[in-house]
């Protein structure tokens, strides 16, 4: 594996908030795009639209500090091939979170949220002592 996939997993790890909130919007009927955030907020009942919407923002938190860690990585030296693993591994483990997340499986998403975060801790702390 190359560089090229670690930054072709940045661009995946951007797309992946708008496929959850697809499935927010397209969760329920009469979906108002003139005032999304009204709509998502009356959705009460609604758990499939209220996770998959909590997905959404999840993994908009999730994408700056995995992309800061991709790049910064790259940045210190570290070893393309290292950095590509973690990639693929958080890119994984972000799917399934959102997938588990949407089923209602809460410790499922939980681990995959956690091998998604350890990802990001590794690149970040890679990147930090250099280690190519």
């Amino acid at each position: 594996m190359t560089i090229a996939t670690a930054y072709w997993c940045v661009l995946i790890a951007a797309a992946l908030p708008y496929v959850w909130i697809f499935v927010t919007k397209t969760g329920a009927p009469k979906y108002n795009n003139r005032n999304p955030r009204a709509w998502i907020a009356k959705q009460e009942g609604n758990y499939k639209v209220q996770r998959a919407n909590g997905a959404h923002l999840n993994a908009l938190e999730a994408f700056a500090p995995f992309a800061a860690g991709v790049v910064l990585a790259q940045l210190a030296g570290v070893d393309p091939a290292r950095i590509a693993l973690l990639a693929v591994a958080f890119i994984v483990l972000r799917v399934l979170h959102g997938v588990l997340y949407i089923a209602d499986v809460p410790l499922g998403r939980s681990l995959a949220w956690l091998g998604g975060y350890a990802c990001v801790i590794v690149l970040l702390a890679l990147a930090a002592m250099g280690i190519a």
